[in-house]
């Protein structure tokens, strides 16, 4: 059982991109799908879908490289289980001065810093990815 798939999700896309593979896959969730989606909307990875061959399903990523250069050149996971980080609409965090993506959990749903702060809501600041 695992406690915090957020991480779980991101260490799998940290060691896929390390060891330089095409295609990483994972037990599917609601959360994980969205923050695919997300990702895959920002242009760090190429595609994502879910795959129903069980109860809980897998979700399949391709991860996406730019000659040989991945897309993802670092994430992070700010808020956890032991200590969870909150932020206001006002002082959504820029990641590496804008060339990143904060990935926020809002009480509109999964969302990156661009579009919480154009919504003008905060939330649960989940991870960074640049």
């Amino acid at each position: 059982m695992n406690t915090d798939p957020i991480s779980d999700m991101l260490t799998r896309v940290r060691n896929a991109i390390m060891a330089r593979h095409d295609n990483l896959s994972m037990p599917a969730s609601k959360i994980k799908s969205e923050i695919a989606a997300l990702l895959v909307s920002e242009g760090y990875l190429k595609s994502f879908k879910i795959v129903r061959d069980n109860k809980q399903g897998v979700i399949k990523i391709k991860l996406k490289y730019h000659d040989g250069t991945p897309a993802i050149s670092g994430l992070k996971r700010i808020s956890r289980p032991g200590l969870r980080v909150f932020t206001t609409a006002n002082e959504i965090p820029s990641v590496l001065s804008g060339t990143g993506t904060a990935i926020l959990s809002t009480n509109r749903g999964i969302l990156t810093d661009a579009e919480a702060r154009e919504a003008n809501v905060g939330g649960e600041i989940l991870c960074h990815v640049w």
